[in-house]
């Protein structure tokens, strides 16, 4: 199938969307990247959906706008992606649309909210849409993330059993540590990666820079022991996996709460001890699970502190991202979106033993058909592995 797999991430910076023609060849799943980008946020939509984030209130009608405005912005994506990508041959879209909430109590996942009305993006491409990826892992006892385990287990399982991580650093970090072929994973949140350095670029700038671009206010600082030491004690890290977080909980007020009462703290300096505390928790995570060699992707490698940081930290683990395996750092979530569409698509469940929590892995997500009848294939046999081919 040629299938089109779209996501907003919890930095809400773009909207990533990416083509690929992906096939099962018996116990191999093939993809072939056609091509990804990220798509800006229409007009208000973005600074809108940013203040309807928790803690803020929010009514209901504006969710209902929301999910409609972003419903619309993802179909415009997705018919660009079919004309730019897909060569107008899509057959299918997977779309994560964009996480506004994620309900986590006592270190259970009850429910998760996901904005982007998939007809709007049935209607403009034809096509039939999977969406809601998430609610059926939890309503089946999983934490309904890292969903990038599923991609992570089947592209990165090694025959000789070694053990290497695949590192997500979006606006949360997720890892998946990944060993043998058929051995159950081990996938869990980290707790922030750019979420709050991005809160702290638009204090800092007003508001006019979203992220610390190339990291370069965290370059002009210095780590803040005294306010590492106090972030570090966040009792989310000390939870057993699997465990997801979300922006709920780094959120607008959490830096302050644990600065309170420090010596003063410039801009930079603050800068630079939020990318250590991403690099510390996320070195503990890996080097606590045994891994030799760690695979990163998502919009923090782009940011050269961060990335020293990890390397310094994760030592003697190895430090590379994507591209060495064959995918794009920036596209691997949205082709994480077409992997998923297709294992619905055919039958297949979207998770893999030992990622999420869930008592039995299911079969994810909700279908909208568009404006033909659906015909869907038997189900088909369970992949082992995932293989990127380039396409000649």
């Amino acid at each position: 199938m040629r299938i089109i797999g779209m996501i907003s991430g919890t930095s809400l910076d773009a909207i990533d969307v990416a083509a690929a023609d992906v096939q099962l060849d018996g116990a191999v799943i093939r993809m072939s990247p056609l091509g990804h980008a990220e798509r800006p946020w229409p007009g208000s939509t973005r600074a809108r959906l940013l203040a309807a984030l928790p803690p803020a209130p929010v009514s209901m009608g504006e969710v209902c706008r929301l999910d409609v405005e972003v419903g619309e912005a993802f179909a415009e994506a997705a018919a660009w992606a079919d004309r730019e990508l897909a060569h107008g041959r899509a057959e299918l879209v997977a779309s994560h649309g964009q996480n506004v909430f994620h309900w986590v109590e006592a270190g259970r996942a009850r429910g998760t909210l996901q904005l982007g009305q998939p007809a709007c993006i049935a209607e403009r491409t034809l096509l039939p849409v999977i969406s809601d990826f998430r609610a059926s892992d939890i309503a089946a006892g999983g934490q309904g993330a890292p969903l990038a385990s599923t991609l992570d287990a089947l592209w990165l399982a090694d025959p000789a059993g070694a053990k290497r991580a695949a590192l997500n650093l979006g606006g949360i970090a997720n890892v998946t540590v990944v060993g043998r072929f058929g051995e159950p994973v081990l996938a869990f949140d980290t707790g922030p990666a750019n979420c709050l350095m991005d809160l702290e670029a638009a204090r800092l700038t007003g508001g006019t820079q979203p992220a610390d671009l190339d990291g370069r206010i965290a370059a002009a600082g210095r780590v803040r022991q005294d306010l590492l030491t106090r972030l570090l004690t966040e009792p989310y890290y000390a939870l057993p996996p699997p465990k997801s977080t979300g922006r709920e909980l780094f959120a607008e007020g959490y830096l302050a709460r644990f600065a309170d009462g420090l010596p003063e703290l410039t801009g930079p300096d603050t800068m630079a001890t939020l990318a250590e505390l991403t690099a510390a928790t996320v070195a503990e995570a890996c080097l606590g699970a045994g891994v030799s060699g760690v695979i990163a992707s998502g919009g923090g490698v782009r940011n050269p502190v961060l990335m020293a940081a990890l390397r310094r930290r994760l030592a003697p683990a190895t430090l590379e991202t994507a591209e060495i395996l064959g995918l794009p750092s920036a596209g691997k979530e949205a082709y994480l979106f077409a992997l998923l569409g297709f294992l619905t698509w055919n039958g297949l469940p979207g998770v893999v033993p030992g990622a999420t929590g869930s008592r039995t892995p299911r079969i994810l997500g909700r279908i909208s058909p568009g404006p033909r009848p659906l015909r869907l294939p038997d189900p088909a046999p369970a992949p082992e592995r995932l293989l990127i081919v380039p396409l000649r």
